[in-house]
């Protein structure tokens, strides 16, 4: 179903059922209130519609604003009631929905970290994650036209959404990638038929899907959205996201600094593991001492100190047992033990005056980022 499509039948529904002449512009009008916003215009820069039968995130239609609105447009009162009620009926017995752009970039990005989150006003969430990310659900008309209008109106979170979908893993295995060679054996006039037929077209679908994934990060990331900017420094190496005077991002400084260190930028990754350490990260914090901080002994006994305070001594060793998986060893399963962990740091200790500086340094990281 297309968003004309959607509309052609709200439109038939409220004249049928009412049997009073109903423009179809002001159709896309009551879409825009049902949703709470305050014009069609505006649902389509900040929302966008979920297909039928998906979890309904974002979702409680406004019957009172749908009247409104049809007073607003100059009809009666017995008009604007009838409408509101009728498209509210068709509205939920086809189960259309909405979610606003934002919360969608989140819930592609992070399934299990946003359900804290959520907006939606309704009580199915048990099952959410079970419908919303399989492919006829994310590849239908009715979401992908909502992001492509709000993307053309030069909506950022719309790219950085469609960039998501496009460039999702499950896209890229073996079953849906296809095959080059048969992709190239058709080029070259072999008639195709069959499973070869089929891998074929699943090469060429996923070239597609490659391309419009690059397109829209990269339309994304020109329009300024941090996410994508990243994910352009991680995915094609693109120096953006550093270049920036500042950058303000929900990522784990940690991650951002690898992406660094895979650049060559090594300035930037010291100081997103700064930013790591002084977040409590103990794995940044070893890190500076050992490769970045280690010629400011004062800096590094702060970081020492830093991680006492969050319950870590990384003076002493830290070697436990491990399977050969890497696993954790259970001794009463018993068989071949390795071992794993960390020697403790040792540093040369500091004057007594320099050594109360780091501790005081340590004790403000801490109350800025309490355990």
């Amino acid at each position: 179903m297309t968003i004309k499509e959607l509309a052609h039948s709200a439109h038939q529904h409220i004249q049928v059922i009412s049997g009073t002449p109903f423009k179809r512009t002001h159709v896309y009008e009551l879409f825009g209130a049902a949703f709470g916003y305050a014009s069609y215009a505006a649902f389509g820069f900040e929302a966008a519609f979920t297909p039928p039968k998906a979890p309904p995130w974002d979702y409680k239609i406004d019957t009172p604003a749908i009247y409104q609105r049809c007073i607003d447009l100059g009809y009666t009162l017995a008009v604007a009631n009838q409408a509101s009620t009728d498209l509210t009926a068709f509205l939920a017995s086809r189960n259309i929905c909405s979610i606003r752009i934002q919360n969608l970039v989140n819930r592609l990005r992070d399934e299990s970290d946003y359900e804290d989150e959520k907006e939606t006003q309704d009580d199915a969430t048990d099952s959410f994650g079970n419908h919303w990310y399989e492919p006829e659900y994310l590849m239908s008309p009715l979401l992908l036209e909502s992001l492509d209008m709000a993307a053309n109106k030069g909506v950022a979170e719309a790219h950085y959404a469609l960039a998501l979908i496009f460039g999702r893993d499950e896209y890229n295995d073996d079953e849906s990638v296809g095959s080059s060679y048969w992709h190239d054996q058709e080029q070259q006039g072999r008639v195709l038929t069959g499973v070869e037929k089929e891998w074929a077209d699943a090469y060429v679908d996923g070239l597609a899907r490659e391309k419009k994934y690059e397109t829209h990060l990269r339309e994304a990331a020109r329009l300024g959205n941090q996410l994508a900017l990243l994910e352009m420094a991680d995915q094609f190496g693109d120096p953006g996201f550093f270049e920036q005077t500042s950058s303000k991002i929900d990522v784990d400084p940690a991650a951002i600094a690898e992406i660094a260190k895979n650049m060559g930028r090594e300035d930037d990754a010291r100081l997103w593991l700064t930013r790591a350490a002084e977040s409590g990260d103990i794995n940044a914090m070893r890190e500076l001492i050992e490769d970045y901080d280690t010629d400011d002994l004062l800096r590094c006994w702060t970081w020492i100190y830093l991680a006492e305070l969050h319950g870590t001594d990384l003076t002493k060793d830290d070697h436990y047992a491990i399977n050969e998986d890497g696993s954790r060893y259970d001794w009463d399963v018993g068989g071949n033990a390795f071992v794993a962990g960390e020697d403790g740091i040792d540093l040369p200790t500091l004057p007594d005056s320099e050594d109360k500086a780091a501790r005081s340094a340590a004790e403000a990281l801490f109350r800025r980022f309490p355990s």
